[in-house]
């Protein structure tokens, strides 16, 4: 009853978003996004090193990449305090890069509020600032639910519109509880395949728990297309990335 009660919810607080600025074709494996294309295959993988009687190999191998940082941490600051996050791009490559490059970067999370608070079950945010306008978002992205992440208590995970796996944006919510209706399930009904994939969990807070049990406490009450708005309003002041060296103990 209560995923139901939140998918209809749910239709009502993310088409807004997800329909005002992008397409709604379901199952979009090429959406535009510059995430779209990580882990596709090119046409050189075959041959890497390409070459032909009047190309000669390198001279030297090439100089190692530094390696990448799998698991960054955000703060989000908010007016009820600060949530430390530690994302996971080992297991939601895609998620992690959209959240980080196209809204973290861009500062686009500045001054948007939670704008449903269901007690006991989600906190969602970041696609409306304080007057509960719809900010334009960019590409949608490609849902990562089945990457073996759940939707337990204290994780972070991508908001979409239920009836479109592959509709996330920007916007986000936090697990007040463990929600395995929101987890992917491998289903051999087609029809059923938009409820049971689920929603891509692609990280977990690492400090300040106790904020999201503050917001998950807030009243609510329905305004206009959203029906558990905050009866005061939470604001994202900020979410900046954390330097890794300060995130070594």
């Amino acid at each position: 009853m209560r995923y139901r009660q939140y998918l209809n919810a749910l239709a009502y607080l993310t088409v807004l978003v997800c329909f005002s600025g992008c397409g709604g074709s379901k199952n979009n494996e090429d959406n535009g996004s510059p995430t779209a294309s990580i882990g596709k295959k090119t046409d050189t993988d075959d041959n890497p090193a390409n070459l032909t009687n009047n190309i000669l190999p390198e001279p030297s191998p090439p100089p190692p990449k530094v390696k990448e940082n799998l698991f960054p941490v955000v703060d989000i600051e908010t007016n009820l305090g600060t949530i430390r996050v530690k994302l996971n791009a080992e297991k939601a490559p895609m998620t992690v890069d959209n959240f980080l490059l196209n809204y973290v970067d861009r500062k686009f999370y500045n001054g948007t509020v939670f704008h449903y608070v269901e007690k006991d079950f989600i906190a969602i945010a970041g696609g409306y600032a304080t007057d509960l306008k719809a900010k334009p978002v960019r590409s949608q992205i490609r849902n990562e639910a089945g990457n073996g992440l759940k939707n337990k208590r204290g994780s972070i995970a991508m908001s979409r519109h239920p009836d479109y796996i592959n509709s996330a944006t920007s916007q986000f919510f936090f697990n007040l509880s463990d929600n395995d209706s929101l987890d992917y399930r491998e289903s051999e009904d087609e029809k059923d395949e938009e409820k049971d994939y689920g929603y891509c969990v692609f990280g977990e807070v690492i400090q300040g728990i106790e904020v999201v049990d503050k917001i998950a406490k807030i009243g609510t009450k329905a305004k206009a297309n959203f029906p558990f708005n905050p009866a005061k309003p939470i604001v994202i002041k900020s979410v900046t990335r954390v330097p890794e060296e300060k995130t070594k103990k």
